[in-house]
C-alpha cells in the first residue's frame, strides 16, 4: 500500500541484517582494530553500555561504519578493514598511480556511495570516448577522499551532512546535499524485525543508517540527463568456503544478472527457484545483481570455517519493479534504468597476474533512482544486525529470513 507523504519527500527504507554464527578464529578484537583505526583517523564509537555492543564510525571516510562488536572491547571485530591502505593514508599529490589512482580501499561494514557506476550516466567514468576499462575507472573524491561534516553526536547516534556536486559521464552537473545518520538500535526493534526473541546463547550488535540526497540543482533531475541512486555497500571478510546467498521471489524474467565482469560457471554460481548462490572466496573477481522484480530485499553470506552468517535486508517498495533502478555495468545501456536492487561482489585480480583490490566480498543494496525536482529528497534506510552463537541456535533465524537451511550449503556447487 502506498503511503501518503509530503510532496518534497520521497522515501525508501530498507533493513540490513548481519548474522554472525559461532566462534571467529584469527579475527582481531574490537580493541585491536579500534586502536589501529584511531591511530590514523578520528573514530566515533556508538556503545550500548548494558550489552557491550559497539559500532565504530569514521567521519573522514564519508561517515562509514568501519567495524563493530557484539560483546565489549575484547570481542571479535566484525568489519573488514585494509590495514596497509589505511596506514598509507590519503596523499592527493602522490596518489596518482596504483590502486589509489582509482580508489582508496579502507574497508568498512557499510559505506555511502551513489550510482550508477557505469553506463552513459556513470559517476565513475569520464565522458566518451574514454572506454569502460579499469584504467579510466575512478571513484569520485566525494565518495573516496572527502570527509562528511559531523552535525551532532552522542553515545548512540552520529549525524553527518555534505554539500556536493558531481558531473556524470553525459556531462550534466548534479548539485545535491547528503544527510546520513548512524544509530545503535535497541533490542526491542531487533525482536520486532525477527518476529521472535533472540535465541538463547546468541550475542548481537545492531545499528541503522538513514541516508538521503536532496536535489540542490536549479533544475529537475530527469532520466534524459541522468538519475542518481543511493548505494550502500558492505565489505566483509572472505574465505575459501564462504558462500553468498540471495533469496528470490517467484516470478517471470531473469532472476540474476551476471554481465558485470563476465559469466560464471557452475563451480561458482548456482541458481534455483528459491535462491542464487555465489562463491565469496576473494579469489575470482565477479559480481551478480538481482532485479527488483525477483528480489526479496535479502542477500547473505555464510562462512562455515569461521561460523559466520552475514545477511543484509533492504525492504523494497511493493511496486519496486515499476521504479527505475540504475544499471552500473561498464557499458552503454539501451535501458539504463532496468538495473538491480541487490548486488553481490567477490573480489579477485582485476587482470591475470595482478593482485586483488582487497581481497574481500561485498553485499550491496540500492535505492531507486527517481526524478527529483529542486528540493525533493530521496531516502534510503538500512538496518544492520550481527548475531553470534551456535549454528543450531541461528538455524531458525536463517530459515525464516533466507528460506534455506545452513546445513544444505555444502552441496550447492557442482564441484562440491
Amino acid at each position: 500500500m502506498k503511503r501518503s507523504r509530503p510532496s518534497h519527500l520521497i522515501r525508501f527504507t530498507g533493513i540490513s541484517l548481519i548474522l554472525l554464527v559461532g566462534a571467529c578464529s584469527k579475527v582481531p578484537s574490537f580493541t585491536e582494530d579500534l586502536s589501529f583505526l584511531k591511530s590514523h583517523t578520528e573514530i566515533h564509537v556508538l556503545e550500548d553500555k548494558a550489552t557491550g555492543a559497539r559500532v565504530a564510525v569514521a567521519p573522514a571516510w564519508q561517515g562509514r561504519v568501519m567495524t563493530s562488536t557484539d560483546g565489549g572491547a575484547d570481542s571479535a571485530s566484525m568489519g573488514w578493514i585494509h590495514r596497509n591502505n589505511i596506514a598509507a593514508g590519503i596523499n592527493l599529490e602522490s596518489d596518482r598511480t596504483g590502486t589509489a589512482k582509482h580508489i582508496h580501499i579502507f574497508g568498512g561494514e557499510e559505506r555511502f556511495w551513489l550510482g550508477p557506476e557505469g553506463g552513459q550516466y556513470a559517476l565513475f567514468f569520464p565522458p566518451a570516448p574514454a572506454p569502460y576499462e579499469f584504467e579510466h575507472w575512478k571513484t569520485p573524491a566525494l565518495l573516496d577522499t572527502e570527509p562528511f561534516d559531523v552535525v551532532s553526536k552522542d553515545d548512540r547516534r552520529i549525524t553527518f551532512k555534505k554539500h556536493a556536486e558531481l558531473t556524470n559521464r553525459a556531462g550534466n552537473l548534479l548539485a545535491f546535499e547528503i544527510d546520513r545518520t548512524v544509530e545503535l538500535l535497541a533490542d526491542t526493534e531487533i525482536v520486532h524485525m525477527l518476529g521472535s526473541h533472540i535465541p538463547r546463547g546468541v550475542t548481537h550488535v545492531a545499528y541503522k543508517t538513514n541516508n538521503s540526497i536532496t536535489n540542490r540543482s536549479s533544475a529537475p533531475w530527469t532520466p534524459e540527463k541522468g538519475l542518481v541512486s543511493i548505494w550502500l555497500l558492505g565489505m566483509f571478510k572472505h574465505g575459501p568456503d564462504v558462500i553468498s546467498i540471495v533469496p528470490l521471489n517467484p516470478g517471470n524474467g531473469s532472476a540474476v544478472n551476471t554481465d558485470y565482469f563476465g559469466e560464471l560457471g557452475p563451480d561458482r554460481l548456482a541458481v534455483t527457484d528459491r535462491a542464487v548462490f555465489m562463491k565469496a572466496d576473494g579469489a575470482f573477481r565477479s559480481k551478480i545483481g538481482i532485479p527488483p522484480s525477483r528480489s526479496t530485499g535479502v542477500a547473505a553470506a555464510y562462512d562455515p570455517s569461521r561460523g559466520l552468517l552475514t545477511i543484509i535486508h533492504t525492504l523494497p517498495h511493493p511496486n519496486a519493479s515499476s521504479f527505475p533502478y540504475v544499471r552500473s555495468q561498464w557499458m552503454d545501456h539501451e535501458n539504463p534504468y532496468q538495473g538491480d536492487l541487490i548486488n553481490v561482489y567477490n573480489d579477485g585480480p582485476t587482470t591475470p597476474g595482478e593482485p586483488p583490490l582487497g581481497p574481500f566480498y561485498e553485499l550491496e543494496s540500492s535505492s531507486p533512482a527517481l526524478p527529483l525536482n529542486p528540493g525533493q529528497i530521496l531516502v534510503h534506510t538500512q538496518k544492520t544486525m550481527h548475531f553470534r552463537g551456535a549454528q543450531a541456535a541461528l538455524e531458525p533465524i536463517a530459515q525464516k529470513i533466507l528460506g534455506i537451511s545452513l546445513a544444505d550449503l555444502g552441496s550447492v556447487f557442482s564441484n562440491n
